[in-house]
């Protein structure tokens, strides 16, 4: 596992995770947190797209709005986090030693914003693992399930839930990509 560095600490969860049924309004958050990305940001988005379970309809997800956003240089944090500290959002971790990444977070709504480079494999995973739960009911039924199974118990961390779900995201991935 990759160095974390957390920016900024959050309590521990403690509890299980809430799933809701599947919000139609969950795509115009989205198209919300959108329009501030690229307002603050303009030409150094490179891409912006809604991806994790709120962006598959049809698809039980905690109210989280998982924004996949591609800068220039995800290391060049001057360039991108000033400007969306404006627009309301703190950046809450690094992981230099995983392609990079940023995460980025908002609250009203509630945002996780994945910040990557160009070129970096794990946009191409994440919109492919968005796009296979689209378009294949089998895919996006045996992932809900799993969903299901695991929020009810108790986490930490909301994050350890989702390294729980590995095994079956990357057996959906592996489909995807195949």
């Amino acid at each position: 596992m990759s160095e974390v560095e957390y920016v900024t600490e959050e309590p521990a969860h403690n509890a299980p995770v809430v799933l809701e049924e599947y919000n139609a309004a969950w795509p115009a958050w989205f198209a919300v947190e959108e329009a501030k990305i690229r307002g603050a940001l303009g030409e150094r988005v490179v891409l912006v797209e809604h991806c994790g379970s709120t962006s598959v309809p049809g698809l039980a997800a905690k109210p989280l709005i998982d924004v996949l956003l591609v800068v220039p240089d995800s290391r060049d944090e001057d360039a991108y986090v000033p400007a969306l500290v404006e627009m309301g959002y703190y950046l809450r971790l690094r992981e230099p030693g995983w392609y990079e990444h940023r995460l980025v977070k908002g609250t009203t709504p509630n945002v996780n914003m994945h910040v990557f480079s160009p070129g970096c494999v794990e946009v191409e995973r994440m919109l492919a693992f968005r796009d296979r739960l689209r378009a294949h009911d089998e895919d996006r039924a045996e992932y809900e399930r799993v969903k299901r199974e695991l929020a009810v118990r108790t986490w930490e961390r909301v994050q350890d839930y989702a390294d729980a779900k590995t095994q079956v995201v990357e057996r959906i991935i592996a489909r995807a990509l195949g």
